[in-house]
């Protein structure tokens, strides 16, 4: 479990997507150690109920956010157990289909949109109407680094993140003042999600980062936690890039 955060987050709830493993866990947990309770969710049931006992101060409901049903049964169930919502954050994501979008199969093109997109504006609808409308608070959807760069095999996955952030400007232009609206865009990050880019024999993914390592789920955690923190009232449509410095490689000639 990580500190708690100097911010406090005392008596605030928390909606965590995606959260019986890697960054989702890690956020829900950096929540609760700042003394909020979460409202978690993932498709792994068995998973979910390890998580939940692991968080403590928290409730959770299995099923998939492609599930319009499934969103609107977490906000009522963050409603009935805590009465309010001030915080969301949209981390459940697909990376498939895998592959040369000329090969794409159209179902699972637009599977990847629906988990991606569709999912994280439903939620945060949900979220607005039953408690932020009227008493604010802040949206984080997680995106990636590699939203505004071409990359092999990935195209579905990144063009669907590219539109998560523009989704996240234009939600944070129609809710303001009430509702900060960012984004946070991991580097690639130790989870089972990536595993098949940095668990390759022989390669070290790290090699040419500044910093030096891959990214932990608790660094993109620290990063949300900020980010929905009073630290961070006057920031709202912004994206967080978290990657170790991936843009700024270091120069093999230094």
């Amino acid at each position: 479990m990580m500190s708690p955060s100097p911010h406090g987050f005392e008596g605030r709830v928390a909606i965590v997507t995606g959260a019986s493993r890697g960054i989702g866990l890690a956020v829900a947990e950096a929540f609760v150690a700042a003394g909020a309770r979460v409202c978690v969710t993932a498709r792994d049931a068995p998973g979910l109920a390890r998580a939940t006992a692991r968080l403590g101060d928290a409730v959770g409901l299995a099923g998939t956010v492609a599930d319009p049903a499934h969103l609107h049964r977490l906000t009522e169930l963050a409603m009935d157990e805590y009465g309010r919502i001030d915080v969301v954050v949209n981390n459940a994501a697909t990376n498939q289909p895998y592959g040369p979008l000329m090969d794409a199969d159209p179902d699972r093109w637009r599977e990847a949109f629906t988990v991606n997109v569709e999912a994280p504006l439903r939620l945060t609808q949900h979220a607005w109407r039953a408690w932020m409308r009227a008493h604010g608070g802040s949206v984080v959807n997680i995106c990636t680094e590699g939203a505004t760069h071409v990359g092999p095999g990935l195209g579905a996955y990144s063009t669907s993140k590219a539109a998560l952030l523009r989704l996240t400007q234009q939600l944070a232009g129609e809710l303001a003042p009430g509702v900060r609206v960012n984004s946070v865009s991991p580097g690639l990050v130790r989870t089972e999600m990536a595993r098949f880019v940095w668990d390759r024999p022989n390669q070290d993914p790290a090699t040419d980062l500044p910093l030096g390592r891959m990214g932990d789920p608790q660094d993109i955690a620290r990063a949300v936690l900020w980010l929905t923190s009073t630290a961070a009232n006057w920031i709202t449509g912004t994206d967080l890039l978290v990657d170790g410095g991936t843009r700024v490689r270091r120069a093999r000639t230094l």
